[in-house]
């Protein structure tokens, strides 16, 4: 062959490509799609996220109304009717009064991942974290799972409401709401059985509860689910003990959240000091970008790498329909 036919490889272009395909993998706990797995600094993490879905540039609110009295979503082959309390949002300590994005995000993820094949639901132990609304937890009771949604003491009446009003006919699962503040111990019912034991049903309709063969656990293995539930630092290590309360060798942890400001002045000013000259370096105002974009989630992924695998599903794995570049979404096992 001659040397005109030749390519000229760069090594470094190889390197990088290679890297990146390590970063990538297929399956992670319970889902089978692809993820990108987040080592090392969490802040490179951030700067990558904010890099590729620039999500100031995006409208916030695409698939919600807070305004609104109600949110009608179609999912699972019925429509869905969602009360929301526009009136107490902003309120001092009130949270979960009305939808999100990353509520809507998640929701529909988790209709074409198990559509796809993905993931399964069927007969699934399934916890949602600050359910707020409701709406999730109520498309995994669609989708055949047993669903425990939980929220503070006062959000339950609204998310009580949203069961009763959606949970009707046909359900392949079912859906009970239940008061989980985090960091507190949760109750037996949302621990026990553990992620690596099952209640199995005997003809006699008694029940056993032992450990599993491998076939059973896969049936078995639990999913914990949120949507905006990190956003407050103060917040971080509550919710993170309760992940691991309800995790075990067979959970999967399914996060959902919107990307905003965070309190992070001290990240911007401490990323500001790395320049050596009076101008500041133009890396140094991108890192700072990436930084002011969400301090908060990078404080939660530094934290949850101690006790977690994370991965992150890029949008191509969502619904196509229900894609925001202000959402992002990861799963979680444990180590």
């Amino acid at each position: 062959m001659s040397g005109a036919n030749c390519k000229e490889v760069d090594p470094r272009k190889e390197e990088e490509e290679e890297e990146e395909e390590e970063e990538m993998v297929t399956g992670m706990g319970s889902y089978k799609g692809k993820v990108r797995m987040v080592r090392g600094d969490p802040s490179d993490e951030m700067m990558l996220l904010w890099g590729l879905q620039q999500p100031t540039f995006s409208k916030p609110n695409a698939f919600v109304s807070q305004s609104s009295l109600n949110l009608t979503l179609d999912a699972c082959g019925r429509r869905l009717s969602i009360s929301q309390s526009p009136s107490s949002l902003g309120a001092p300590g009130v949270t979960g009064s009305v939808m999100w994005d990353s509520g809507i995000v998640l929701g529909k993820f988790l209709e074409n991942a198990v559509e796809t094949g993905l993931l399964g639901l069927q007969g699934k132990k399934v916890v949602e974290l600050g359910a707020g609304c409701g709406l999730v937890g109520c498309i995994a009771a669609l989708l055949g799972a047993q669903v425990i949604l939980t929220d503070m003491p006062d959000r339950l009446r609204l998310l009580k409401k949203n069961i009763e009003d959606n949970m009707y006919g046909d359900v392949r699962g079912c859906a009970t709401a239940n008061e989980l503040t985090w960091g507190d111990r949760p109750e037996p019912e949302l621990v026990e059985p553990l992620p690596d034991f099952g209640t199995v049903y005997l003809p006699d309709s008694s029940l056993v509860k032992a450990p599993l063969s491998n076939d059973l656990a896969e049936v078995y293995k639990e999913v914990v689910i949120g949507s905006d539930v990190i956003y407050s630092e103060e917040a971080v290590t509550d919710l993170l003990d309760t992940l691991v309360e309800l995790s075990g060798i067979n959970t999967t942890i399914i996060l959902a959240g919107e990307l905003r400001n965070g309190n992070s002045l001290r990240c911007y000013i401490r990323l500001l000091l790395k320049s050596v000259t009076p101008l500041v370096r133009v890396d140094v105002i991108f890192e700072a970008v990436g930084c002011l974009a969400d301090a908060i989630l990078e404080y939660f992924l530094e934290a949850a790498m101690e006790e977690f695998m994370i991965g992150r599903v890029d949008q191509a794995g969502w619904h196509p329909d229900y894609r925001s570049p202000r959402v992002a979404m990861y799963v979680l096992v444990m180590k």
